[in-house]
């Protein structure tokens, strides 16, 4: 067990947490940079990689890139890869936490991650895709993430670090799945609900890339400490990027990306023992961003009465020249709402819009659930070349998604070039995520923010916190059909660790 760094700091009280990952000079301070304080007010720094090239010199340092946020109570815990590999995980997994909802924070590392770990070395040469959830029956913080054997993959196992103490100090890797193969794209979460007869149940899915990413899903009852043999659907469905919800009932729905390229779900009535067939939510299209890695990674979460929502990033609205936020919604996971545009900004508008991280107030129902999406865009979806500039933004909505606010522009302006290279593109994350601080109308997001380099070419991409409200607008759902709908889909890579 380790503990959590000394480093702790406070911010003025908003309304709403965002967290950050940003580009540019410092590796090791956790002080906002000058040219981040101007230009990002309101921003809380709350990790850095400590990494350099002398003792971790296959990571891209200093960068933290995609990062995952939950939120229990006033815990607050938010995990992320450091020191970005350029193809394919980190040298470290990161954590932050906070306790009084996002005030103030600690951050640390993950023991036993990669060889190259400047505080507890693993056995993995990187490690990658982090995911936190917490276990309330047994009052368990877990957070999954892939452990690569090799440099590009090969042989990647799915492992499970957990914390008894609130999230301030965290256990040795766990196994979930280990056989030798390239296990991929990992999400866990947890069956919270006490009315459910599967209440505690932990669930955590990934894919097996050897086998045309064949989606699967394994299942702790003791909070993580052992997990169930890898299940596969009734239908051996291939995908990546399932995010498991719980229902009240105990219905575990997991949306996720079909190998097609189009959005799916599964489900499981008897505790993931064993896991229903498939069925498709909607076809989908993506505008392909110019040299930014994105994907059409559904991003899902649960109202308070067991609805489902999912987004994801579709350009069949824009005639396949750019991509909107799109929703769907269903009641049980296997009957799906027709595909609404959640109105960021106006059809035609030129702005590309891609990997958002959805979040919903889990003690809101019906015509009041409260919804927010932080995502990123572009506003020009036709650029190309290093000096693009991608930036993030967030919306809301107080009434279950039938208006939402006007967006509100988090981030600067950052160029592509200033983010993380990887194989497949410029790199702020697969995912992003959005939570819902408890009883409140707060949400802890997550995205990266890019600085220019130092001098010498250094990157620098600390996470950052920020307040953001969540608020009402009068800007309406789009329900309307597309007169000329984009069928074309891309082409699925073959993972994206």
């Amino acid at each position: 067990m380790r503990s959590t760094s000394a480093c702790h700091i406070r911010s003025p009280r908003r309304k709403v947490w965002l967290g950050f990952a940003a580009v540019a000079g410092l590796a090791t301070s956790l002080l906002i940079p000058a040219q981040a304080q101007a230009a990002l007010p309101g921003l809380t720094q709350i990790s850095s990689d400590p990494n350099t090239a002398a003792n971790a010199p296959s990571g891209e340092h200093a960068t933290e890139v995609e990062p995952d946020t939950f939120a229990w109570g006033s815990t607050v815990i938010s995990t992320y890869q450091v020191g970005r590999v350029f193809n394919g995980g980190a040298t470290d997994i990161g954590f932050s936490r906070s306790d009084d909802g996002g005030v103030s924070w600690t951050h640390g590392f993950l023991p036993g991650t990669s060889r190259e770990s400047l505080t507890q070395p693993g056995p993995f040469f990187s490690a990658s895709d982090a995911s936190v959830a917490y276990d309330a029956k047994d009052h368990t913080w877990i957070i999954s993430w892939l452990g690569a054997h090799f440099s590009g993959g090969g042989v990647v196992d799915v492992e499970v670090s957990r914390s008894t103490d609130d999230g301030r100090t965290w256990s040795a890797p766990v196994t979930v799945a280990a056989t030798g193969v390239f296990y991929d794209k990992n999400w866990s979460t947890c069956d919270n609900n006490r009315q459910s007869p599967f209440f505690g149940n932990c669930y955590t899915e990934f894919d097996n890339a050897n086998s045309r990413d064949l989606e699967l899903m394994s299942t702790s009852t003791d909070g993580g400490l052992t997990w169930g043999a890898p299940q596969t659907t009734a239908d051996q469905i291939h995908g990546l990027g399932g995010q498991p919800v719980v229902q009240p009932s105990g219905r575990v729905v997991v949306p996720f990306e079909e190998i097609n390229g189009h959005i799916g779900s599964f489900t499981s009535d008897d505790g993931g023992a064993t896991w229903n067939a498939s069925v498709q939510i909607s076809t989908s299209t993506s505008h392909r961003v110019a040299g930014v890695r994105t994907s059409s990674l559904p991003s899902a979460e649960i109202s308070g009465d067991g609805t489902v929502y999912v987004v994801w990033q579709d350009s069949r609205f824009e005639g396949g020249t750019a991509n909107d936020i799109v929703l769907s919604t269903s009641t049980d996971g296997t009957t799906w709402s027709p595909v609404a545009r959640i109105p960021t900004d106006p059809v035609g508008s030129g702005v590309d819009h891609f990997i958002p991280g959805l979040a919903v107030n889990s003690t809101t129902s019906g015509s009041h659930t409260q919804l927010a999406v932080t995502y990123y865009f572009d506003k020009n979806a036709a650029c190309t070349g290093l000096t693009c500039e991608i930036q993030a933004a967030f919306v809301s909505s107080n009434d279950n998604g039938a208006t939402w606010s006007s967006p509100d522009v988090v981030t600067p302006a950052m160029q592509i070039g200033w983010v993380a290279p990887t194989t497949q593109g410029a790199m702020v994350g697969d995912y992003i995520s959005t939570s819902f601080l408890a009883g409140e109308q707060r949400v802890v997001a997550a995205v990266a923010v890019g600085f220019q380099p130092a001098s010498d070419g250094t990157l620098n991409e600390p996470m950052f916190a920020a307040l953001e409200k969540v608020r009402s607008g009068s800007n309406r759902l789009d329900t309307t059909t597309p007169a000329s709908p984009h069928t074309e889909t891309p082409e699925m890579p073959a993972t994206t660790f």
